[in-house]
């Protein structure tokens, strides 16, 4: 009766549920029966998440249009002033894309550095002047979670309340292609509070 063992370690496979990565389940031995190597129950899984931010990456520096305009309203003054962003160089390294160029909000432009994150869509943007325009002082960032359009001010100094940068891309008009056609022009969205 050799086969009477063989029929209990396969049983004892089937009735196994499947192992995750190195985890294998503890499983009690049959008399007579012998004992089935843990190797046989791990399944190799391949990698869950298939997004590929480098690739992302790429094609924002490729495809991003470069010149951006909106406003930017701060939390301390009732009107919102002019902003107009013009890059002039767009890279990708790695999973995130590198910003150069200037920004002129209220009319003073400022030479501006910023990264933008291919997978969650963070971005850090530092205007590098001594003058940046709207009372801001040098040393704060606009800081936002959904690309260039809405971003924050976080100013260096705790007296300052900041602000919100809402950018649109300004696309060429003329041009019957989707990705060139004229920006949809709309009130900045309000922040809502949490409370």
């Amino acid at each position: 009766m050799p086969a009477a063992p063989l029929l209990l370690a396969s049983a004892l496979v089937a009735a196994t549920p499947l192992a995750s990565d190195a985890f294998v389940p503890y499983s009690q031995s049959v008399e007579g029966a012998q004992p089935i190597p843990a190797k046989a129950q791990v399944i190799e899984m391949g990698p869950v998440e298939t997004f590929d931010p480098v690739a992302r990456a790429e094609v924002i520096a490729r495809e991003l249009p470069r010149r951006w305009s909106g406003s930017y309203q701060s939390f301390a003054a009732p009107n919102a002033v002019p902003v107009a962003l013009n890059l002039t160089a767009v890279r990708s390294m790695g999973a995130m894309v590198d910003l150069r160029g200037e920004i002129t909000i209220a009319g003073v432009v400022s030479p501006v550095q910023g990264n933008l994150n291919a997978e969650s869509d963070q971005l850090d943007l530092i205007p590098l002047g001594e003058r940046i325009g709207a009372d801001l002082q040098a040393g704060g960032t606009f800081q936002g979670l959904q690309g260039l359009e809405l971003s924050g001010w976080n100013a260096n100094r705790l007296t300052d309340q900041g602000g919100r940068l809402a950018l649109r891309p300004d696309r060429p008009h003329g041009s019957d292609s989707p990705a060139a056609a004229p920006a949809r022009r709309s009130e900045p969205r309000s922040i809502r509070g949490l409370w």
